[in-house]
């Protein structure tokens, strides 16, 4: 009932940049975060970013600092910049959203690849 569509995903050099854009759309009716995270083959799927309706946001340790995520409520889209990437960034990026504080009713993105060469 809730559509997440993402893009921005590409192949970049070590230490150069990405924007990567994710719009949720249908059945959004207090919806109560929107994020990011990633995976890489034979890996489980790790948080990057989230953030609140109200702004609150958090990292994981291996990007905080290079990557920054955004929201405009208006749009119902999430952002998030990465810069300085490093080639263990590469994996397919899915954005989130939630309908639960407690984070357990999520809708997924289909993803989008990102690759980082050295």
């Amino acid at each position: 009932q809730v559509q997440v569509v993402e893009s921005g995903g590409g192949l970049v050099q070590f230490g150069g940049s990405l924007r990567l854009s994710c719009t949720a759309s249908g059945s959004i009716f207090r919806l109560y975060s929107m994020g990011w995270y990633r995976q890489a083959p034979g890996s489980q799927r790790d948080l990057v970013a989230s953030i609140t309706s109200g702004g609150s946001t958090k990292y994981a340790d291996f990007v905080k600092g290079r990557f920054t995520i955004s929201r405009d409520n208006a749009k119902n889209s999430v952002y998030l910049q990465m810069n300085s990437l490093k080639p263990e960034d590469t994996a397919v990026y899915y954005c989130y959203t939630d309908r639960s504080p407690l984070g357990g009713a999520k809708y997924w993105g289909q993803g989008t690849q990102v690759t980082v060469s050295s």
